[in-house]
């Protein structure tokens, strides 16, 4: 009987007990807020490609490029999923989650295929420069078609959070602070201002006005550029550095350094788009906006995207291999570890996410690939199109059928073909046929039927994901490896499916990131859900991508 008293006892009180902790639990307060970074930033290092992360590892310093590679995430099998692979392609994915099929920027120039009309990316008319009275500055995303992570963050916050774009180039500036940004700025090669459009303001905020006042641009400029180290001790200081694969800059006699930077300031401003200053006085613009506009300090999270240019201008003018490239590298990991600092500093380690990723990649030069015997070519672009309209004018009898080959595509004359009531379909197969037997072509690919194209599947997702029936041309033409349109003999160039152009670097690192590594296929489509996601917002409109679940579990 005591035994059986005491077990009604104790379940009594240990129900009593559960029910004391349910209450207890219930009417315990909940979390006041979700926690968020103060700030996020997105670096966009136009051109670089992902073996940059580790080519000149050894020579990063500690608080820049390294610090995000030992304390951060890294995704080392990043890539694009679409061609052409160019900067407003790749800025525009990597804020929208999306591809040129649904976002629309089908290259930095397309062509408007109802009327024939060439249209650069962030063309815009009806907005004037603000802060120059050059032309540079009427632009704005009205060509970009879906919403992108910073809009997203914007629509979410009720616009209190404070979004800002920064570049060199317009398109890298604009493309990813979105629709809705409180700005976008970037850089007037007429003045050496940092300017902006009525699409955003009517005039400059005094921060913006007083940094244009401290001419940045002459004291880089005066400075000359020299290499950092002894030059003798630079990888691409070999036999293979060859002025023969390098451009050199006006009146210089040969691509050597030091480039007396000082003694061609009259050729202009933009002069400092192919030397390392144009990062640091990007990166400068970037802690000026930080200072100025108070990101960070917000009740909610704001947003910072950044794009380094002149990665992208070198890489063009000398190409993968020189001292040159490896110099902007070097400088550029120094003025990273500097910004880092900064942040620390201002916003608070701890308080704020960044993460680091390239638009696209870059070839080797193809002289330097085939003088080391691996198949290479530059395509003579302007040479086959006049022959391919020449052949079409004998049967059709009417002259340039084809508007250009712009963006490895056949954009035919639709206005033209319509009105004369020409087979659309006969003109695309004489082109294809035409096209097949080229030197340096791969496959032709009808665009609008790519889905049964006797290519390889990751070759036709490319092909699908790349083509905007408003702004693509009809036909796709794949070129062998190695080989690219006709930018010249010295430098390099991108655009291409191969991995030289599509392998990206993908670096997070800060508030609420891991740290790790992982060898997993990403896409560049899955940035923007992975930062929403942190954020806790919805995806942008026409993402198609997803979170990294290795950094958001």
């Amino acid at each position: 009987m005591k035994l059986k008293y005491l077990s009604a006892a104790l379940i009594t009180g240990l129900t009593l007990a559960a029910s004391a902790q349910t209450k207890k639990s219930v009417t315990a307060p909940a979390a006041t807020s979700i926690p968020r970074p103060k700030l996020v930033v997105g670096i966009v290092v136009d051109q670089m490609r992902w073996d940059y992360l580790y080519r000149f590892y050894d020579r990063y310093q500690n608080n820049g490029l390294k610090r995000m590679l030992n304390d951060g995430f890294t995704c080392d099998n990043t890539n694009l999923d679409y061609i052409p692979t160019v900067t407003a392609a790749g800025h525009t994915c990597i804020y929208t989650g999306s591809v040129p099929s649904i976002h629309g920027m089908a290259g930095n120039d397309f062509i408007i295929q109802a009327t024939g009309k060439t249209m650069y990316c962030t063309e815009d008319t009806t907005v004037k420069t603000v802060g120059s009275t050059s032309r540079a500055g009427e632009m704005s995303p009205r060509n970009l078609l879906t919403s992108t992570v910073t809009d997203e963050l914007r629509l979410a916050t009720n616009f209190r959070s404070k979004v800002i774009g920064i570049a060199l180039k317009d398109r890298g500036g604009i493309l990813p602070a979105g629709h809705t940004a409180n700005a976008a700025y970037w850089f007037d090669d007429a003045t050496g201002n940092w300017i902006t459009s009525t699409y955003y303001m009517n005039d400059l905020p005094a921060w913006v006005k007083k940094f244009n006042d401290e001419k940045l641009a002459d004291k880089y400029l005066k400075q000359d550029w020299n290499t950092l180290y002894p030059i003798n001790t630079y990888q691409q200081s070999t036999e293979d550095n060859s002025p023969k694969y390098e451009g050199k800059f006006p009146g210089m006699d040969a691509p050597t350094m030091p480039v007396k930077t000082s003694q061609m300031m009259s050729k202009g401003y933009g002069l400092i788009r192919s030397t390392p200053y144009g990062n640091s006085i990007t990166l400068d613009m970037a802690k000026a906006a930080i200072e100025n506009e108070h990101l960070g300090k917000n009740t909610v999270t704001d947003f910072l995207a950044v794009s380094l240019s002149s990665t992208d201008y070198v890489g063009h003018q000398f190409g993968v291999n020189a001292v040159e490239t490896e110099d902007t590298y070097l400088r550029l990991d120094r003025d990273l570890g500097s910004f880092f600092t900064y942040l620390d500093n201002t916003v608070g380690k701890g308080n704020y996410t960044v993460f680091l990723t390239a638009d696209h990649g870059a070839a080797h030069n193809p002289t330097f690939l085939t003088d080391h015997g691996v198949p290479a070519g530059v395509w003579p672009t302007t040479a086959i199109q006049k022959e391919l309209n020449s052949i079409l004018a004998k049967k059709y009898g009417i002259d340039n059928l084809v508007l250009s080959l712009m963006n490895y595509q056949v954009n035919l004359n639709n206005r033209v073909i319509a009105d004369k009531k020409i087979s659309e379909y006969a003109i695309k197969q004489d082109c294809i046929q035409f096209l097949q037997k080229q030197d340096g072509v791969e496959y032709v690919v009808d665009n609008q039927n790519a889905q049964a194209a006797n290519v390889p599947e990751a070759l036709k997702l490319r092909i699908i994901n790349g083509y905007n029936a408003e702004h693509s041309g009809a036909i796709e033409i794949i070129l062998k490896p190695g080989w690219f349109d006709g930018h010249g003999t010295t430098g390099t160039t991108h655009g291409t499916w191969n991995p030289y152009d599509t392998h990206i670097p993908l670096v997070f690192m800060g508030w609420g990131i891991p740290h790790g590594h992982t060898n997993a296929s990403i896409h560049m489509t899955d940035i923007a859900p992975t930062i929403a996601a942190l954020l806790h917002i919805q995806t942008p409109n026409g993402n198609i991508g997803l979170p990294i679940l290795e950094i958001v579990k």
